[in-house]
């Protein structure tokens, strides 16, 4: 490992120092900032003096698409970016945002390692000027109401509140639910206001919004792992020597790993406390939701590229 690190860090003896913007749209105090924070200390510890990282948090160069345009230019170095850049420039291999397809963040990159993950990272490259160097997991969505709900059937009539992503208005319309476009920053309100019944994101959702006030249960579905993807600007990175290039990659690893510990740590903290607000936790038949929603799942998965599915399902065997 010393001999490694030392050999990463040569570059550093000669060469002026690289200026590294990370951005993420996240507010501080999340796993996002731990994994850029981790991100900066490990580029000072594989090539000290060589790289100034400058973390911009809370969008400051603006949303996630404003970003990846700054990328494909290479006005900005590198982003925690989430789906919109699959959805983008690569929609006939992103199974990723189908709610009920994948169990878990290991499946999520068990595909990303596959051909078609390849192909879809290629895409990235070609279409978006971003090169993907790795997934920091997020925690999984789960649904909060004011009533437990065990299967599908109690959904019936449900006004759920859900982001404008077109896939998941498809599944959660066919799971039975009347599905409801609202603004993140309105959503305690139209809860309040009895606008929607519900909604559905991480924990960090209901804890961070107080909606422990407005909702009394968690429905534990779990029915999406959602990835941040660490992106490049690939007319940036191509310009950096090999080295440099193998620094910053090592350094990706190091970051997304801590992050996603972090994310972790801070689910489990997030459901206890919770639970000490008074919610009440639901374990649904995720299967039965799974079933009725299949329809749905295929009609996603049928504008796939060919060999999309087959590296899916094989991804997703291997990590069940």
């Amino acid at each position: 490992m010393a001999a490694a690190t030392a050999a990463l860090a040569t570059p550093a003896l000669a060469q002026n120092k690289i200026t590294v913007q990370v951005n993420t749209t996240m507010k501080p105090g999340g796993s996002e900032e731990a994994g850029i924070a981790r991100f900066k200390a490990a580029l000072e510890e594989l090539a000290p003096g060589r790289f100034e990282v400058v973390p911009f948090l809370s969008g400051q160069l603006g949303g996630e698409n404003a970003v990846l345009e700054l990328l494909n230019i290479g006005e900005t170095q590198i982003s925690l970016t989430g789906g919109n850049w699959r959805a983008q420039y690569a929609p006939d291999y992103d199974p990723i945002s189908i709610p009920f397809l994948f169990p878990n963040g290991a499946a999520v990159e068990a595909f990303m390692a596959t051909d078609s993950g390849n192909a879809l990272q290629q895409r990235g490259i070609d279409q978006g000027g971003i090169v993907e160097m790795g997934a920091q997991m997020r925690a999984p969505r789960h649904m909060t109401s004011n009533k437990a709900i065990t299967t599908p059937d109690d959904l019936d009539g449900f006004r759920l509140r859900l982001p404008s992503i077109p896939v998941w208005v498809d599944v959660w319309s066919g799971l039975g639910a009347q599905t409801v476009v609202v603004p993140a920053t309105e959503i305690y309100l139209a809860m309040q206001t009895g606008q929607v019944d519900g909604h559905e994101n991480s924990l960090v959702s209901p804890f961070s919004r107080k909606l422990y006030e407005v909702q009394s249960h968690l429905i534990m579905t779990g029915h999406v792992h959602f990835p941040w993807h660490w992106v490049a600007s690939n007319s940036w990175f191509s310009g950096l020597s090999d080295e440099d290039q193998a620094v910053v990659r090592a350094a990706v690893e190091i970051a997304r790993t801590e992050g996603t510990a972090v994310e972790a740590q801070k689910d489990v903290f997030y459901l206890e406390e919770l639970k000490k607000k008074g919610m009440t936790v639901v374990e649904p038949d995720v299967a039965a939701f799974k079933a009725k929603a299949q329809p749905a799942i295929d009609n996603a998965m049928s504008s796939l590229a060919d060999g999309v599915i087959e590296d899916l399902q094989n991804a997703i065997a291997a990590n069940s």
